[in-house]
């Protein structure tokens, strides 16, 4: 296993950012979504390491980051950037789930990429499956003010996820939900960053023009059809996407079978 060297950038408005590398090759940044630090990438870092110089970060509000207020989507993406300069100016990306939405729309801004991998962007643009409530964020924000964690994690579950409440209720037994409540206050971040805070939810099509390098959109074989059919319309969407489903995947991928995946597309 290739040594973790860990470090951290200081964003455009001074916040620090985090981050574990590890590896040795082009530089790769891996990007989670909701209720995840970085230790949610350790496995794919490992997996990718013998080919990259694998990053994984905290976004702003987890783990060892810091979060100034006000949020902003902007400064986010400003954090992403700072992470690309770190990696030499230009690198290839990697987002899950909401990390892949924030992984779209800083290539669309700063134009230092060299690929995009996107995996499971949860876009609510699907009309066959569940819609997000307009007042999501609103809600998520309104838990948050009264630090109301678990309900928070619960709601998100239920209605952002589409989990039954009785899933969500063993869950909450289970050791790892400590965790998740440690990350609720980050959830109106996702929110917005999946636009969810805004009436229109249609893909931003026009920004993502400015993406001029190629993109794979995957989904998981055995993730809901929801998200394969969101995967699907994200690449339509693009000036120069494929689409790819991973057999046997669910939204939760395995490092192992994605990481060949990553290569071969990233690498040729």
């Amino acid at each position: 296993m290739s040594e973790v060297t860990t470090g951290e950038v200081t964003s455009e408005d001074g916040t620090r950012i985090a981050f574990d590398r590890t590896g040795d090759g082009p530089p790769v940044i891996l990007v989670g979504g909701a209720l995840s630090d970085r230790r949610a990438a350790t496995s794919f870092a490992v997996e990718l390491s013998s080919s990259f110089t694998a990053y994984a970060f905290d976004r702003r509000g987890r783990g060892e980051s810091g979060d100034t207020p006000p949020y902003a989507v902007e400064r986010e993406m400003d954090d992403l950037d700072a992470l690309i300069g770190e990696a030499g100016g230009r690198a290839f990306l990697f987002g899950v789930s909401s990390g892949a939405a924030l992984v779209l729309e800083t290539a669309a801004r700063s134009g230092r990429a060299d690929g995009l991998a996107v995996y499971e962007p949860p876009f609510d643009v699907d009309p066959g499956g569940p819609r997000i409530p307009m007042d999501f964020v609103a809600h998520l924000d309104e838990l948050r003010e009264q630090d109301r964690r678990g309900e928070a994690v619960e709601y998100f579950m239920t209605t952002g996820v589409g989990l039954a409440p009785e899933e969500v209720a063993q869950m909450r037994g289970a050791p790892f939900w400590a965790g998740l409540e440690a990350l609720a206050h980050t959830l109106p971040y996702d929110g917005r960053v999946m636009g969810f805070d805004r009436p229109d939810r249609s893909l931003p099509v026009e920004r993502w023009k400015a993406i001029e390098v190629p993109v794979l959109a995957m989904g998981g074989g055995a993730s809901p059809e929801r998200m394969r059919n969101v995967a699907r319309a994200v690449a339509d969407a693009l000036p120069d996407a494929t689409y790819r489903s991973i057999p046997g995947q669910t939204h939760q991928a395995d490092p192992a079978t994605m990481a060949p995946v990553l290569r071969a597309f990233f690498l040729g």
